[in-house]
C-alpha cells in the first residue's frame, strides 16, 4: 500500500510526529482525482490522513497553502510536512454524514471569506482552472499555453463545426472582456468543483486536498462552489450578498456571472479532452441537464472516474453555456465588465 520507495519516508513521518514508526490500521481512500497514494492510519487509536506526493514536483507551495488554510479552520490540522520526502500527515475527517446542498451554500460562505482573507499564497506556475483561459503570459518549454491548449482542442473535432464555432465565438468574447488583474487575486483553493474536496464531519465543513492552491481571482472559487450549491437566483443572490457582505454591485454580479461561464468552458475542453481519449463521442446519446448531474454529483450518485462520466461532465457543462449565453444577463454582464 505504501510504495517500496517511500517506506522510509513514512516511517520518518510517523516517527516524527507520534513517536513511533508503527500504526494499528492503514487502508488507502479510494475517493478524489489524484495519482499520489492518499491513506488512512490509525496511530494511537486515532486516524490520521497520510498523504504521499509521487510525482517530482517541489511541495512547498502546496504545504504552506494547506498549513495556512489549517491555521485559519478553513482545512484539517496539519500534524508533519516534509518537503523533501514529500509526505504530509493531517488530522482525518470522517465525512459519513451528509451535507445537503442547501446547508452548504451558507457554511461554505464563511470558509471562502476566511481563505480569501489569508495573506496571499504564492503563484502557480501551471494555472489549473479556468482563469487558465484568460492568462497571456507565454508559452514555455514546461507548461504550455492557452493558445496551444485551445489548438489542440480545435484540432481534436469533438465538437460538431458548428458548435466549435460557438465555442470559439464564446471564448473570444469572454477574453476580450475578463479582466485577469491583480485586484481581485486572492488565496484561493482552485479545486472546489468537486464535491470530494469538501467535507462535512456532522458539525463543521472542511477543505481538503490542497494541491492546487495558489493566488488566482476570488470569483474562480466563487464560481466552482456555486456550480456545485447554487440551483436558482435566489439562492446566488444570498452567496453573494454574504460573501461581499453586502447586496452585490452590477459589475460584482456580472464578473461572477462571467467567470460561471468561463468555468463551463474550461471544463468543456478539460474533461470531453480527457475522456474521449482520441475517439470520436456519440452526441447521440442524451445526458442529464446541469442541475441535475451537481445534484447527483454532490450526493455522491454520480463521479468523475472513469471516461464516459468525463465525458457526460464535458457535455453537460457545454449545454449548459448554451443555455446561459442565449440569455439576456450574459450579454448584459458582457456590457458591464467590458465598459470597465
Amino acid at each position: 500500500m505504501i510504495p517500496e520507495q517511500h517506506h522510509d519516508a513514512v516511517a520518518r513521518a510517523l516517527l516524527e510526529t507520534f513517536g513511533t514508526s508503527g500504526y494499528e490500521e492503514i487502508s488507502k481512500m479510494t475517493k478524489g482525482q489524484t495519482a499520489s497514494p492518499v491513506l488512512r492510519v490509525v496511530v494511537g487509536g486515532s486516524p490520521y490522513l497520510l498523504k504521499i506526493i509521487t510525482r517530482n514536483e517541489d511541495p512547498t507551495r502546496h504545504y504552506t497553502s494547506m498549513r495556512a488554510a489549517a491555521d485559519a479552520g478553513v482545512a484539517p490540522r496539519v500534524r508533519y510536512t516534509n518537503v523533501e520526502d514529500r509526505v504530509s500527515i493531517t488530522n482525518f475527517v470522517d465525512a459519513a454524514v451528509p451535507l445537503p446542498a442547501s446547508e452548504a451554500l451558507v457554511r461554505m460562505l464563511a470558509l471562502l471569506r476566511k481563505l480569501h482573507d489569508l495573506p496571499p499564497f504564492a503563484r502557480a506556475p501551471f494555472n489549473t482552472t479556468c482563469t487558465f483561459l484568460l492568462n497571456r503570459t507565454p508559452a514555455s518549454d514546461k507548461f504550455p499555453g492557452v493558445a496551444g491548449y485551445l489548438q489542440r482542442f480545435r484540432a481534436s473535432n469533438i465538437l460538431p463545426p458548428v458548435e466549435c464555432y460557438e465555442f470559439f465565438t464564446r471564448y473570444e468574447e469572454l477574453a476580450a472582456v475578463c479582466p485577469y488583474d491583480d485586484g481581485e487575486m486572492v488565496s484561493s483553493h482552485n479545486d472546489l468543483f468537486k464535491p470530494d474536496n469538501i467535507l462535512f464531519d456532522g458539525q463543521r465543513v472542511w477543505l481538503v486536498d490542497w494541491e492546487a492552491a495558489f493566488l488566482n481571482d476570488r470569483y474562480a472559487d466563487l464560481a466552482a462552489v456555486a456550480n456545485q450549491v447554487v440551483s436558482n437566483d435566489d439562492e446566488e443572490s444570498i452567496l453573494l450578498s454574504a460573501y461581499f457582505g453586502a447586496v452585490p454591485t452590477e459589475y460584482q454580479r456580472a464578473r461572477f456571472h462571467l467567470m460561471q461561464q468561463l468555468s463551463h468552458l474550461f471544463y468543456t475542453i478539460g474533461f470531453l479532452l480527457l475522456g474521449s481519449m482520441g475517439q470520436p463521442i456519440d452526441w447521440r446519446q442524451p445526458v442529464p441537464a446541469f442541475a441535475d448531474f451537481q445534484r447527483r454529483f454532490w450526493s455522491g450518485e454520480v463521479g468523475l472516474a472513469d471516461k464516459d462520466e468525463k465525458v457526460v461532465f464535458g457535455r453537460v457543462n457545454w449545454e449548459r453555456v448554451l443555455h446561459n449565453v442565449r440569455q439576456p444577463r450574459y450579454a448584459e454582464s458582457l456590457r458591464i465588465v467590458g465598459a470597465r
